[in-house]
């Protein structure tokens, strides 16, 4: 039930895959004891979730840099390299008596070559964990989260695919040099 209050918002985040795994956040149940001050948070978050990185796109900032931003922030994986659009989803949902309507952009991303496989920082909330397609499509919380990844990986496997054909094609490939005689 809501009391007719719609709130709206943009979204990014992104799949990140490496070594063939899959970048999960596990959102750490919330601190028993309430933060300095006092007061317990309005809305606790909720321990036990497994989620991709995502967040809201602030004025004035592209969905790819805040797709980046947020999967930087949440995951503490820094070194990140978009490399491909995996279009939109709107996803509705009730939340404290408000109806949300948030539109989200995903991106396919890596980690840059040579970059660390662990974690410098990141949100307290979260721990990064790099699971395997299956294991990520089996513990996503959310379907919505997991139309990303199978998107992802469709696109993982045509990206692979393509590159295959490529090596193939340069493998097979020989310089001619023709020459033309005249008697």
């Amino acid at each position: 039930m809501t009391d007719g209050y719609i709130v709206r918002y943009i979204a990014a985040g992104g799949v990140v895959v490496h070594d063939c795994r899959v970048l999960v956040l596990r959102r750490l149940s919330p601190p028993s004891v309430p933060p300095t001050g006092g007061e317990a948070p309005s809305v606790p978050p909720s321990g036990g979730e497994v989620r991709l990185p995502k967040g809201h796109v602030e004025p004035g900032e592209s969905v790819q840099a805040a797709a980046l931003r947020e999967t930087r922030e949440e995951s503490g994986y820094v070194n990140l390299v978009l490399q491909a659009d995996l279009g939109t989803q709107v996803v509705e949902f009730d939340h404290r008596g408000r109806h949300v309507v948030r539109t989200e952009r995903y991106f396919l991303m890596t980690l840059a070559d040579g970059a660390e496989s662990t974690p410098s920082g990141g949100e307290e909330q979260f721990e990064p964990a790099w699971l395997t397609w299956d294991e990520a499509l089996a513990s996503l919380t959310f379907e919505a989260e997991r139309e990303w990844a199978r998107r992802a990986r469709r696109m993982t496997r045509q990206m692979t695919n393509e590159t295959a054909r490529e090596r193939q094609v340069k493998e097979h490939s020989y310089d001619y040099t023709f020459y033309r005689f005249t008697l």
